[in-house]
């Protein structure tokens, strides 16, 4: 399996597809069987999960190579009209942008998640970290009374900017930065910053390769296994000392965490922080 290792997981789940398809062609005319085109579409997909388990694709491509053919026989059966298609493929391509490219799909962490950040950011002058959140809350969105920040965080891979703004509500004495580079979660976010008001927001579309790392006391990720290796090297070349760098859930290969944070939510997040 190791031709595939320079593969995208994308192009591999394809080539197994097609790998499958014939196989079940060639069992098929072999043993001169007559199955219908829905339990020819199972067997498709059985095969296609089979051959994705060997080649070492993440479990989620699994269900996805099981489903793929079975769903596409389905949707032939039900006669929708092409322009469904072509509508839902726009949607996932303005939502999935990159992921073909960085291999990273959009996760959305939990409230629980942007809460436990609270505690990691530096703590404000006089308080422990996040003490006085509370008393700044009412402050977010009037740029003449907020404080003038004392720290900066950016959310490399911001999604829907959830993890942004409540932090600006909760913390307005740091300045919050995002980068995206899906359209559709871009625009989203940056409705929801502007909308909101909340001054000490900013936003930027594109590569989270691109970002100067030097400029932020807090480096907030939650992305996939995949780029993690190259993000710490990235880290550890651009970060300041004392900085903290935060990856939900993802862990960085052979580099144990300096603290890690239980997070009780649905999927069990771990926050895992480095102190660079």
């Amino acid at each position: 399996m190791r031709l595939f290792s320079k593969l995208p997981p994308s192009i591999i789940a394809l080539l197994l597809q097609a790998t499958a398809f014939a196989l079940a062609i060639f069992a098929v005319r072999t043993v001169e069987l007559h199955p219908t085109l829905f339990i020819f579409a199972l067997s498709c997909g059985l095969l296609a999960a089979t051959l994705s388990q060997f080649a070492g694709l993440a479990r989620w491509w699994l269900a996805i190579q099981f489903l793929f053919a079975p769903a596409l026989v389905a949707m032939l059966a039900l006669d929708i009209p092409p322009g469904f298609f072509l509508a839902a493929f726009l949607i996932l391509l303005a939502v999935y942008w990159s992921t073909f490219r960085t291999q990273v799909p959009l996760y959305l962490s939990s409230n629980k998640v942007w809460y436990a950040l609270e505690h990691l950011l530096p703590s404000p002058t006089g308080g422990g970290a996040g003490g006085e959140g509370a008393n700044h809350k009412q402050d977010a969105n009037n740029p003449e009374r907020s404080p003038t920040p004392h720290f900066t965080f950016i959310d490399l891979g911001s999604g829907l900017g959830g993890v942004l703004t409540h932090l600006a509500s909760a913390r307005p004495d740091g300045h919050y930065s995002g980068v995206e580079s899906a359209p559709l979660p871009f625009l989203w976010s940056w409705l929801r910053i502007k909308l909101g008001g909340y001054r000490n927001c900013e936003l930027h579309w594109g590569s989270l390769w691109d970002c100067d790392l030097a400029h932020y006391d807090v480096v907030f990720a939650y992305l996939s296994p995949v780029p993690m290796e190259r993000l710490w090297r990235k880290a550890r070349s651009e970060m300041r000392p004392g900085t903290l760098f935060v990856s939900s859930t993802f862990p960085v290969p052979e580099q144990a965490p300096h603290q890690t944070v239980q997070v009780d939510d649905l999927h069990r997040s771990t926050l895992l922080v480095w102190r660079m």
